[in-house]
């Protein structure tokens, strides 16, 4: 994985004046309709410590429903701290302690009663590096909705595979190969089958984390373009440490530093007039 200098400064070299390039922000990604957003998820003083650390102190956040919201910072800044809050895959780590609130729809997310198993088919996730369960690539698709109960017979489980592969963008690709290995895929595939696994059950709002770092900028560009489709149907959140996928594929933009949340607002803003002093030396690789 590459480190957070290495991608920051990537794209950011200086122009021949000498000043820093700073992303902008795609002009696909913030066209929309100016409509009053309506809120998804609505995270008050959410702290996160793992044992005595303490990684991530008192965020407040709102993600907006059918937008992209990316998350941005340095190395260890919280930010896939927070994106695992949000469907509580924190859980799993031994010594984490969660604080605050956290909503979806209203409903807390973090409440004894809730059942989790539900809420991560609400709230779906893909992972930094694509992990294709050991199975066909139809089998990939459907594990979800047979174990949840959402096909009632075999040509409904067909239709939300090949459904959902259509909406990943990858049908066409493998429609005469459904019963081969999904981990003979290329890297790009596989993600894009992942994907397809996530939107199978139907989540309203996909995690996506560090989604393209393993992949190559050609099979980026094709899941840059599906989040952007996706984004219709679902509500997004992307952590991701380059800067100029973060301008092109969202709409708005939360920067973290050492588990603070210093700045968060629409993309373009973010990218062309931040408030911070601490967001504007990020974004113009000043430190990273």
């Amino acid at each position: 994985m590459p480190n957070a200098t290495q991608t920051a400064s990537a794209g950011q070299m200086p122009d021949a004046g000498g000043q820093p390039n700073v992303p902008e922000a795609s002009a696909g990604a913030a066209a929309r309709p100016a409509v009053a957003a309506r809120v998804k998820i609505h995270a008050r003083d959410v702290n996160v410590h793992y044992g005595e650390k303490h990684a991530l102190k008192h965020v407040d956040l709102d993600v907006n429903e059918h937008e992209v919201t990316a998350l941005i910072g340095p190395s260890g800044c919280g930010k896939s701290t927070f994106l695992r809050c949000m469907n509580r895959m924190n859980d799993v780590i031994d010594n984490c302690q969660v604080t605050g609130s956290i909503t979806l729809d209203g409903t807390d997310v973090y409440d004894p009663s809730l059942d989790v198993v539900q809420l991560r088919a609400r709230v779906g996730m893909v992972f930094q590096k694509p992990n294709p369960f050991p199975k066909s690539i139809y089998e990939n698709v459907a594990y979800g909705p047979r174990i949840h109960g959402i096909a009632r017979g075999k040509s409904e489980l067909d239709e939300i595979v090949h459904r959902s592969l259509t909406r990943a963008g990858l049908l066409k690709e493998v429609n005469d190969r459904l019963n081969e290995p999904g981990t003979g895929l290329s890297g790009g595939q596989q993600q894009r089958l992942c994907i397809a696994r996530a939107i199978a059950v139907n989540p309203e709002v996909i995690l996506m984390d560090e989604p393209c770092s393993a992949l190559d900028p050609i099979a980026t560009a094709k899941i840059e373009e599906l989040i952007d489709e996706l984004r219709e149907n679902y509500t997004i959140v992307i952590v991701t440490h380059s800067m100029q996928q973060a301008a092109r594929v969202s709409q708005r933009t939360a920067f973290f530093h050492l588990g603070d949340l210093v700045e968060v607002g629409d993309t373009e803003q973010i990218f062309t007039n931040p408030k911070d002093s601490r967001t504007q030396g990020y974004i113009t690789g000043r430190f990273g």
